[in-house]
């Protein structure tokens, strides 16, 4: 029994990771078809677009979508497994010779560990890099992707000029440079008195430089400028942490991200959740094997396994609806980040080991 246990558990090892890399790749082509799809319709009215850029810009999303979706995959290919050893028998053989339940879910709850810490470094970081790339592209070629993040898109700033607001429908290099940038300036009454409609905007030193303009004033005809200048008292760090993704930033600078963002007097809750997310997605993963193992553990017969597939799909869209209710309550400020990331893994640790723990140990 010494070498059964460890010889076992290698090969319920490889033939999960072998079903996960399976469903990762097919989800992952989904997924950039999806994209694909989606941004084509979005970005080919635009001038510089072509097919091949939209293809690119779609694969330097994928991982990013990837890293949201990977909880599933993993519950998807842990039922798959389960279901694949016990149609063969080979579940029923391994506790006949005496081994646990928990004996042979080891294996897989130490893959997804394994998972969870490469997907929040390695994956994480990537995907970071690549979103950061596609917004780039975005923004110089004037694409006009509009802010999908969480972040606010307008940006308000005072100077001896007078309040001026800020707004753009894409942000690239620390939201430093925009597209389809609009400058709404005001008058000493607080009412509007000049609107700049950019293609481009980069911030400068104390000044916003604008390209390809249109200057809008109250009764007089539209004027349009090949440059333009908005004075600007705002810094690169104040820009970047008011109008960057969270998503674009690796797991291992958001622990700056979060205290700059405090010494700037600005709301850093969108890193701490994401933060406290990554950290807590190893455990989710795991507690997701015993969500799949509640309902493919028992011997299934042929043509009974929609049920079980059934089953762990919904029990995985219902965790999903409650993590995505609770990280609203976090965004809202009701309850904190660390508590909106880590209620989910909780929950599905205990469901699943208290209905392991009953069919198991009665």
């Amino acid at each position: 029994m010494s070498f059964l246990v460890p010889t076992l558990s290698l090969y319920f090892f490889r033939r999960y990771m072998f079903t996960f890399v399976t469903y990762c790749v097919a989800i992952l082509f989904l997924i950039l078809l999806v994209d694909f799809n989606e941004s084509s319709r979005r970005l080919s009215v635009a001038e510089d677009y072509t097919v091949l850029t939209g293809l690119f810009i779609s694969m330097l999303r994928v991982p990013t979508v990837l890293q949201a979706v990977i909880p599933f995959v993993v519950l998807i290919a842990s039922i798959a497994t389960l279901l694949q050893l016990n149609r063969k028998y080979e579940l029923v053989v391994t506790r006949a010779a005496g081994i646990s339940a928990w004996q042979f879910l080891a294996p897989l709850v130490l893959a997804n560990l394994l998972i969870g810490a490469l997907s929040i470094t390695a994956l994480n970081t990537f995907a970071a890099k690549a979103l950061q790339l596609a917004e780039t592209i975005v923004v110089e070629r004037n694409l006009g992707v509009r802010q999908t993040s969480s972040a606010a898109p307008w940006l308000r700033q005072r100077t001896e000029a007078g309040d001026t607001v800020v707004g753009a429908r894409a942000t690239a290099a620390g939201g430093t440079r925009l597209s389809g940038a609009t400058f709404f300036l005001f008058d000493d009454e607080q009412r509007i008195k000049e609107r700049l409609e950019a293609k481009n905007a980069v911030l400068g030193d104390g000044v916003w430089k604008l390209t390809n303009v249109k200057r809008i004033r109250r009764s007089e005809p539209v004027e349009t400028l090949k440059t333009a200048t908005v004075p600007t008292n705002l810094k690169a760090e104040f820009v970047g942490e008011s109008l960057t993704s969270a998503e674009t930033v690796p797991f291992f600078e958001l622990g700056g991200k979060i205290a700059t963002a405090k010494s700037f007097g600005l709301p850093a809750t969108s890193y701490e959740m994401q933060f406290h997310r990554l950290v807590a997605q190893p455990a989710l993963l795991a507690a997701m094997t015993l969500i799949a193992a509640m309902v493919s553990l028992k011997f299934v017969r042929f043509g009974q396994s929609l049920t079980a597939i059934l089953g762990g799909i919904l029990a995985g869209f219902v965790l999903y609806v409650v993590s995505e209710l609770i990280q609203a309550f976090a965004n809202a400020g009701t309850i904190p980040p660390v508590v909106a990331a880590w209620l989910p893994v909780l929950v599905a640790s205990a469901l699943g080991t208290t209905v392991l723990l009953h069919k198991e140990d009665g």
